[in-house]
């Protein structure tokens, strides 16, 4: 039972062809999964030639006419880039566009089952929207052309896993969303998303928004007024639930492995421990050792996983990019379709 994924190239200019085909290029790759890259064939054998890797590119029309051999990179050929007028690393309507038709693929590819499940490799914000895709990014584009309207964001790397209460909103609007009803919405979906992972009961802390989580009143009454209550009512519907957990210990605990998942109530609060603990910067070489942590859309009717970092366009071009991230992001992408797999 190996799953057939769609991994989108990303943004041209930026580190997405790279990495994909290194992450491709591990033999565990194919052991997991059954690959096809959905995006223009000729940028992912640029990205070959850059590497240096002996890999060869297969484009094809159809999923049911790719190799799924290792050493061979079937690519759902996509007409989308004019490499005449193409650079690394600069905002450009073309790359933008070239990274939405991937992604729109991928997206009918999952919903026709042709495909288990999609990861995406990363676009850039400003190309996409002078592209005329006026979209805030990845997840409100599955979210648009599948129909979903109940959704959240779910980062991932070992034992830290957070999903958002609310993501891109002005800070002040975020406190405004902080809302019972959602509150619950998300922890069932990042419940349901433990369970998928192999956990059988998920420990999940739900934080506070307010430093100390108000300290009973003292700096704030979110957490009296719409925390607590949502608590108080998953706990009553059988959830293994804690909070408000105050925000400045409940990421640590969970990386300590004390909750299985954390329900963060806005963009920063979960973004920020999350990539201290993923990004690993190297001083002597100038250069990430590392980039880990996933980002996976849930409540979609299809999977979708993401690596959780940008295009990069300081090193594109330079074939030093990290694949860390886009190989856990198939990873997790595969152990998820085999999950729904078995269920069906």
């Amino acid at each position: 039972m190996i799953p057939i994924l769609a991994i989108t190239m990303g943004d041209p200019a930026g580190i997405g062809p790279e990495i994909v085909v290194r992450a491709l290029s591990h033999p565990e790759t194919y052991e997991k999964c059954r690959p096809v890259v959905t995006g223009d064939a000729r940028v992912i054998e640029k990205a070959v030639a850059l590497l240096g890797l002996p890999l060869k590119v297969h484009a094809v029309q159809r999923v049911a006419d790719a190799l799924f051999s290792y050493g061979t990179i079937d690519v759902y050929h996509i007409d989308c880039i004019d490499l005449s007028r193409f650079e690394f690393g600069k905002v450009d309507a073309q790359c933008g566009n070239a990274a939405f038709v991937s992604i729109r693929k991928a997206i009918d590819l999952a919903m026709d089952n042709e495909v288990d499940g999609t990861v995406t490799a990363p676009l850039n914000k400003e190309a996409l929207n002078l592209a005329g895709h006026h979209f805030d990014g990845h997840t409100e584009i599955y979210a648009t052309f599948t129909h979903t309207k109940k959704y959240a964001m779910l980062l991932a790397d070992e034992n830290l896993r957070v999903i958002h209460v609310s993501t891109h909103v002005p800070l002040r609007k975020a406190c405004d969303l902080v809302k019972k009803e959602r509150i619950i919405e998300v922890t069932e979906l990042i419940d349901d998303a433990c369970r998928q992972f192999g956990i059988a009961n998920p420990r999940i802390g739900i934080a506070g928004l307010n430093p100390h989580s108000s300290d009973n009143g003292l700096f704030g009454d979110e957490e009296a007024l719409e925390i607590t209550p949502a608590v108080e009512e998953l706990q009553r519907r059988g959830f293994n639930v804690a909070g408000p957990v105050p925000p400045d210990t409940l990421f640590a605990k969970a990386k300590c492995g004390q909750f299985d998942g954390c329900v963060a109530m806005y963009h920063d609060q979960g973004h920020i421990p999350f990539k201290v603990v993923g990004f690993n910067w190297n001083k002597e070489t100038g250069r990430m050792d590392s980039v880990k942590g996933v980002n996976i859309t849930l409540g979609l009717p299809i999977i979708r996983v993401s690596v959780d970092h940008g295009t990069a366009f300081d090193v594109a071009g330079k074939g030093i990019a990290s694949e860390d991230a886009l190989v856990v992001s198939i990873d997790y992408a595969s152990k998820m379709a085999v999950n729904r797999l078995q269920r069906s």
